[in-house]
């Protein structure tokens, strides 16, 4: 019994400070100019991200499944 409450005890302490309110301090600066800059610096960091996603994933390649073929032969 004692086991399983100190096993209880240690997950819910290695949870805590990945909730967000167990941490003591604020993730983000307390001026709101520097903290809007801060804001706009991760923004930016997760757009890029997401665009490295796409480019991987080959998401923002055009479409091959057109109605007309431009591949150079002779056309009509």
């Amino acid at each position: 019994m004692r086991r399983k409450i100190l096993l209880g005890l240690v997950a819910v302490a290695g949870l805590l400070p990945s909730i967000g309110c167990g941490l003591p301090f604020n993730r983000y600066d307390s001026d709101p100019n520097y903290r809007m800059t801060q804001l706009l610096n991760e923004s930016e960091d997760l757009r890029q991200a997401r665009e490295e996603g796409h480019r991987f994933w080959m998401n923002n390649q055009p479409s091959v499944l057109t109605y007309e073929r431009l591949n150079g032969a002779i056309g009509p």
